[in-house]
C-alpha cells in the first residue's frame, strides 16, 4: 500500500513517524471502495465500527483513530485497530509502528561501566559499589535484585550499599553481574574486597587516651580563659561555659577511674596466692606497669 502524502512534516519530526502517518492515511483511503459497496463512506466512525466488530482487542473510538493522524505517536493498539478497520495488513502496521517508536523514544545511551580504583577500607568498598551501580542499565534496587538472583534481595542490597553490611565474595560478584559491570570492573571490586577482608586489625585501645584528651581540653580552656574574662558572659554563654566545664570534669573523672582500675588489677595480681608460684619478674610486672602507666598519664 502506497502512503498518501499528507501535510508538510513538522521540523524535527522523525521520518519514521511521518511514514507511519502516511501509511495510515493510505489505509483509510484504500477502504473507501469497500465502504461505498455498503452505501457508506470511509469515515473514522466507519473504521471504528469495523474494528470493534472484530473483537474486544480492537475496540476503539472514532476520536482515537482521528488523533492517530494528528502528529503524535499513537499506541500500538490504536494502529492495529486502525489497520483492522481499514482492512490493511496488520504486520506492516506493527513494523511501521515499531520503527516510529524507536525514533520517537530512542534507547538511553548507557555510560561506560565504572571501573573502581584501589581501595582498602569498608567505606571505599561502599563508594566503589555505588559508583558501579550508577552506570548500570537499570540502577533500581528491585531491578538489580531480579538480575542478581535469590542471593541478593532489595533489602540486602540496601544494607550493602549503605555500609551496614559487608558483602560476601559471592554477593559482590552477583552485584557486579546485575550491574553489567564487565570483567575489568568486577575484578577491581573483588580485588578491593579481598584487601578489605585481609586488612590488619585496628590498634588496641590506648589507656591514656582519655587522660590525654582531658589534659588537652584543660590546656585549651586555660589558654582561652584570659580572653573570656572580659566582658562578663550573659546567661546563655555562661550556661554553655558551665556545660563545657562539666563535660571536661566528666572526662577527667573517667580517666582517673580507668587508671585506678588498672592499678587495682595490678596490685591484686601481685598480692594473690598464685602470684608466688609465678616467676618473680612476671609477678611484679603488671603492678609496676600500672604505676608507670599512671605516671605517664600525669597522675
Amino acid at each position: 500500500m502506497t502512503p498518501v502524502p499528507g501535510p508538510t512534516r513538522p521540523a524535527g519530526e522523525p521520518a519514521e513517524l511521518a511514514t507511519l502517518r502516511g501509511w495510515l492515511r493510505g489505509a483509510k483511503f484504500a477502504a473507501a471502495p469497500a465502504a461505498r459497496a455498503t452505501g457508506q463512506r470511509a469515515t473514522f466512525q466507519y473504521l471504528a465500527d469495523r474494528a470493534c466488530a472484530s473483537g474486544t482487542a480492537y475496540v476503539v473510538s472514532a476520536c482515537t483513530l482521528r488523533q492517530a493522524l494528528d502528529g503524535r505517536l499513537p499506541t500500538l493498539r490504536t494502529v492495529l485497530a486502525f489497520a483492522r478497520g481499514a482492512g490493511a495488513d496488520e504486520e506492516t502496521a506493527r513494523r511501521l509502528w515499531a520503527a516510529a517508536d524507536r525514533a520517537v523514544h530512542p534507547p538511553r545511551r548507557r555510560p561506560a561501566p565504572h571501573v573502581p580504583g584501589r581501595f582498602t577500607t569498608r567505606a571505599g568498598l561502599v563508594r566503589a559499589m555505588n559508583a558501579v551501580r550508577a552506570t548500570a542499565p537499570d540502577a533500581s534496587l528491585s531491578a538489580l535484585a531480579r538480575k542478581a538472583g535469590p542471593g541478593l534481595s532489595s533489602s540486602t542490597l540496601h544494607r550493602l550499599l549503605t555500609g551496614q553490611q559487608i558483602p560476601t565474595t559471592a554477593q559482590l560478584a552477583a552485584f557486579a553481574a546485575a550491574c553489567d559491570a564487565g570483567e575489568t570492573a568486577t575484578a577491581a571490586l573483588l580485588a578491593g574486597h579481598r584487601r578489605v577482608l585481609n586488612a590488619p586489625a585496628p590498634p588496641p585501645f590506648y589507656p591514656c587516651a582519655y587522660a590525654e584528651e582531658a589534659e588537652a581540653r584543660r590546656q585549651q580552656d586555660e589558654d582561652a580563659r584570659p580572653w573570656l574574662a572580659e566582658p562578663e558572659l550573659d546567661w546563655y554563654d555562661q550556661q554553655l561555659r558551665d556545660e563545657e566545664e562539666a563535660d571536661f570534669q566528666r572526662r577527667v573523672d573517667e580517666a582517673e577511674a580507668h587508671l585506678d582500675e588498672l592499678q587495682d588489677d595490678g596490685q591484686a595480681q601481685h598480692t594473690s596466692p598464685g602470684a608466688g608460684r609465678s616467676t618473680g619478674a612476671g609477678a611484679g610486672t603488671d603492678g609496676a606497669g600500672a604505676i608507670r602507666l599512671r605516671a605517664a598519664c600525669g597522675q
